[in-house]
């Protein structure tokens, strides 16, 4: 997501991250970069907050401690 020219775009960036992380990351930039070919419209827009949560999600279960049980 080299030529961001949406706000929320950013934010699907995987470059910088570690390997083990890029690989979670970048199947939801790829998604991301669908969901920005749609019109342009409040549905889209909540298509991209969304896929952002579960990006943001798996990043952080990536990299959640283990719980003891």
């Amino acid at each position: 997501m080299d030529n961001v020219t949406e706000h929320i775009e950013q934010f699907f960036a995987f470059e910088h991250l570690p390997p083990h992380l890029k690989a979670v990351s970048a199947p939801f930039a790829e998604m991301a970069r669908h969901v920005l070919t749609l019109p342009r419209n409040p549905e889209r827009t909540v298509a991209l907050r969304k896929l952002l949560e579960a990006k943001d999600a798996a990043v952080r279960a990536m990299v959640a401690k283990e719980v003891a049980k």
